[in-house]
């Protein structure tokens, strides 16, 4: 059974360590954090993975849910790996995708709330306050389809022709294979995303191909379908029955709301700092509190 996960580090995983050809890995620890570098190199390697051509970065850290808060060190860590997947220079247009009104689909607003917006603050304005030579960013939230009646890709079609940004960064709910996952990975990527895919409702891919600029996706395992579920603690296959009305069900930790508020903060701290190397993590708090 192919068991549903967002994360390539799962779906590498499942190789029992004997990647495809045109599969790398490289892991690293450092401080509090473990990073896992994937690249899927070719057309065959990324059809037996599952996932795109790209790279992939998976991040472990210390449960959200316990930590109100990483290290400066290992926020700097983040910051530096996001850095590898963006352009060197231009316009940055952030979006944070999915539904505020349920929890685990909340963390692209939540996120995106705490992104410093910088495309209107240059010049003088930035100098008199401050704040050094700023890199233009734009930040949109643009809501799901059910309350706004517009697809997210016909939004953020839109705002690239108008703001013409280097790249969009996308921030997004997650789906993961196991339990363990939730609540303390991060993936960043840059192939792009299918916006609610962590919840089952999955929309138009957000892509270089659709919007005409990369798009670096980053996002938080916040769920696991109740199928994946079984056999992850049971480790053995779901039944027929499982498969079918598990696949619809999806599971969430008791402290999601607790989560989902601080991996937030962090993703944006780590958006905020890579495109901000200048400011100290004291300063960009300052900044967005």
């Amino acid at each position: 059974m192919d068991l549903r996960t967002d994360l390539a580090l799962e779906k590498s995983e499942s190789f029992g360590g004997r990647l495809p050809d045109g599969v790398t890995c490289e892991t690293q620890r450092t401080g509090n954090l473990t990073l896992h570098r994937i690249a899927i190199r070719t057309p065959d390697a990324a059809a037996a993975m599952g996932k795109p051509i790209g790279r992939y970065i998976t991040i472990e850290t210390p449960p959200f849910k316990r930590n109100a808060a990483l290290p400066d060190a290992d926020v700097a860590v983040l910051a530096k790996e996001l850095q590898t997947l963006l352009p060197p220079s231009g316009t940055i247009l952030v979006a944070g995708l999915g539904n505020e009104q349920i929890t685990p689909d909340a963390l692209g607003p939540k996120c995106s709330a705490l992104v410093l917006a910088t495309r209107h603050i240059c010049g003088e304005l930035a100098a008199s306050a401050g704040l050094g030579d700023l890199r233009a960013v734009v930040n949109l939230i643009p809501g799901v389809l059910g309350r706004t009646g517009i697809e997210t890709g016909e939004l953020l079609r839109g705002a690239v022709q108008t703001v013409q940004p280097a790249a969009v960064v996308t921030v997004d709910a997650l789906a993961a294979r196991r339990l363990s996952r939730l609540g303390c990975t991060i993936q960043m990527a840059d192939t792009g995303v299918s916006p609610g895919s962590g919840v089952g409702n999955a929309r138009a891919a957000l892509t270089e191909e659709s919007l005409g600029v990369p798009v670096i996706a980053l996002g938080v395992p916040t769920v696991v379908d109740a199928a994946t579920l079984v056999e992850d603690l049971s480790e053995d296959p779901p039944d027929s029955t499982i498969r079918r009305e598990g696949a619809d069900m999806m599971i969430t930790p008791r402290e999601i709301d607790l989560v989902i508020e601080r991996a937030a903060q962090l993703l944006a701290l780590t958006i905020n700092h890579a495109l901000q190397p200048h400011l100290s993590v004291e300063e960009i708090l300052q900044l967005v509190s």
